[in-house]
């Protein structure tokens, strides 16, 4: 029945097995043969075209050609239409490096090295088909059938338009809103991170860090505790009182606006002296982490002496008490009414945290609100204003900037400077809280970033000389080195900072128990796949943080008024067609860009959709007008390329 082969020769006999598919068009007519077939649904996940193929694609493929030929053979239909992943971080930072530039240079006219948007995303839409000459060969010559002269490919207007489309039916069902959330960012990449991209393989990593632990001065311990808790001693007079908290993060103790306790742990007050001054005084931490910080002392006897304990509580006992600023740098402030009003009165309190565990530092954390989702909590929970910078532009930012640096001057509101910002502060302003962002930032376009790293310098450690100031200060309990799980950006290798960030998100949660429900009906192959990582990451969905900070990619198709509030959003390139005339009527744009481009709406030809382009600059120029009458501007994000890729089975039929 079947021919002998002796001596195979198995690449030509491959190339006489390949030529006999392509004249018989044998992969159109399994298609094309099982017209009214009962349909197998195949969906091919895009591959990005400015890298290489690897092997790994040979392998992945492989598997999925299989299945799709066996159930061929069963008598599907089996529909199978290639893609191209063309947006997103990889693509951005290729142009980047190629181009000797970071996102800082990109529309800044200041820059040495400016780029235009325009001018980049264009680079970025050259680069990002660079290697598909490649990827087709490799598809042909492994005998992968797939449709390659008909592929989705992820810029095309018609795609980003069902992506609009998409998003705009999450609109509607009040799934997808604007929060200002403390989110993880990448310096290095320039853009907020979503969960699942923090929880890809490699990305949480052990690194060795300086850590403090740091002493708090207590204002008036005795009116704070005044029938709190129990004296189990006499309190002694003229010393002062600190509270101990740990941090891993010293760059983040200029920002420290509370301290948290645990409600149900059991703390203390015990009579001591700071290992480095040598001042003695009363020190409040908690009973269980006592002996990793004092040891008793042996009289000449050899005896030993208990130490002295003095009060005893619990943590809601300890709730209220204030102490003074660590690190008054900057002022704690509110905006109220677009005027900064300074905040002191309200912050430097210790504040209940059910978070809070015994099982390393001192049993009590320092909380600064605007680098981490747990300190913004509990602090907000407790009217604990946060400690931030007024920007140049009038945004409320943290301490440190987009590119992981202490703020500097001439990028501050000046009045917020001149009232908030004490000269404490310039000492280290426009220092990088890591390593690596100085090494990454500054690195000139010859020089790899393991090279750079290895030309990192001690002082160049943040972390080290704050602690060693603190030290010199007397503010400073403990300082040592710890190893702890970090996340890193999973396209830099550089750690991440959690950052608050105005941001558009999906409701995920909103549909979590569905999720979860339809998920245990897949026949998950092995079945502790679906029961075990991603079952787990279902169990603690977030929202989706659908932003990104970039320039090539979807733009969030959602125009907004800053000052009324008032949005839309678009769902189709017809709208926004529609919308833009109503605004050249109310005198807010002076033609319709799409109009003057030959955009016909209604007509769904290629030809009529090339005449356009959806990225940015160009929506971004288009201002549309609100239901009061008001200028709406697109909201500058992109969306995240996951949701690219993952609304394919969409997208592909436009």
């Amino acid at each position: 029945m079947f021919n002998t082969h002796k001596n195979i020769d198995l690449y030509n006999t491959n190339q006489e097995i390949l030529a006999k598919w392509k004249e018989h068009n044998l992969f159109w007519r399994s298609v094309e043969e099982r017209e009214g077939c009962p349909e197998f649904v195949f969906f091919e996940g895009p591959p990005s075209a400015n890298g290489h193929p690897g092997i790994h694609h040979v392998l992945a493929r492989t598997i999925k050609d299989t299945f799709n030929r066996y159930k061929t053979m069963k008598g599907f239909q089996v529909k199978r239409k290639a893609g191209w992943d063309t947006h997103g971080l990889p693509v951005e930072l290729g142009v980047e490096k190629e181009l000797g530039i970071t996102k800082n240079d990109i529309d800044n006219k200041d820059s040495e090295k400016y780029i235009s948007t325009a001018d980049y995303n264009a680079k970025c839409r050259s680069n990002v088909m660079m290697f598909t000459d490649e990827w087709t060969e490799l598809t042909e010559q492994m005998g992968y059938w797939v449709d390659l002269e008909n592929p989705y490919i992820t810029y095309d207007n018609k795609y980003i338009e069902t992506l609009w489309w998409l998003l705009k039916q999450l609109y509607n069902k009040d799934l997808l809103y604007k929060g200002y959330t403390i989110q993880p960012y990448s310096p290095a990449a320039g853009t907020g991170l979503s969960s699942h991209e923090l929880n890809q393989p490699g990305c949480y990593r052990d690194v060795k860090d300086t850590t403090c632990t740091a002493q708090f001065l207590v204002k008036d311990v005795c009116e704070g505790l005044k029938g709190k808790g129990e004296l189990v001693g006499e309190m002694p007079e003229g010393l002062k009182t600190y509270v101990l908290a740990w941090t891993t993060t010293p760059w983040t103790l200029p920002s420290n606006t509370a301290l948290c306790v645990g409600p149900k742990i059991d703390y203390v007050a015990v009579v001591g002296n700071n290992p480095y001054s040598g001042e003695e005084a009363i020190y409040i931490i908690a009973e269980p982490r006592l002996s990793a910080y004092f040891s008793a002392k042996k009289d000449e006897e050899g005896n030993e002496i208990p130490m002295n304990i003095v009060w005893r509580g619990k943590g809601t006992d300890l709730v209220g008490l204030h102490y003074q600023q660590l690190m008054p740098w900057v002022k704690p402030c509110a905006l109220e009414n677009n005027e900064v009003v300074v905040k002191e009165e309200e912050a430097f309190r210790v504040i209940p945290g059910d978070y809070v565990t015994t099982e390393d530092g001192t049993g009590i954390v320092h909380i600064a609100p605007t680098f981490g989702a747990d300190d913004a909590k509990v602090a907000k929970d407790a009217g604990i204003p946060s400690l931030f910078i007024l920007d140049k532009g009038s945004d409320t930012r943290p301490m440190v900037d987009f590119q992981g640096k202490y703020f500097v001057s001439e990028d501050m509101d000046e009045k917020f400077r001149e009232l908030c910002v004490n000269e404490s502060y310039w000492k280290h302003a426009g220092e990088y809280v890591k390593p690596g962002f100085k090494a990454w930032f500054t690195k000139d376009d010859n020089t790899s970033l393991d090279e750079a790293m290895k030309a990192l310098k001690p002082e160049d450690d943040l972390n080290l000389a704050i602690c060693m100031e603190m030290k010199q200060e007397g503010s400073a309990f403990k300082i040592e080195k710890h190893v702890h799980n970090y996340p890193h950006c999973w396209r830099t290798d550089l750690p991440i900072l959690y950052y608050p960030l105005d941001s558009w998100f999906i409701r995920s949660t909103a549909k979590k128990e569905r999720m979860v429900e339809l998920n245990k009906t897949i026949n998950w192959k092995p079945e502790s796949t679906g029961s075990g990582r991603f079952g787990n990451w279902l169990e603690n969905l977030n929202d989706w943080n659908l932003s990104r900070s970039r320039y090539w990619g979807t733009p969030l198709p959602i125009w907004r008024n800053r000052d009324t509030k008032e949005e839309l959003c678009i769902g189709s390139v017809e709208e926004l067609y529609n919308e833009i005339e109503k605004a050249v009527a109310a005198g807010l744009m002076k033609s319709n860009p799409l109009k003057d481009n030959g955009f016909v709406p209604g007509d769904n030809s290629k030809e009529n959709y090339n005449k356009i382009d959806l990225h940015r600059p160009y929506v971004d120029d288009i201002i549309l007008v609100s239901e009061s009458g008001k200028p709406m501007k697109r909201e500058t994000d992109l969306i995240d390329v996951w949701f690219d890729s993952g609304s394919m089975p969409y997208s592909q039929l436009h």
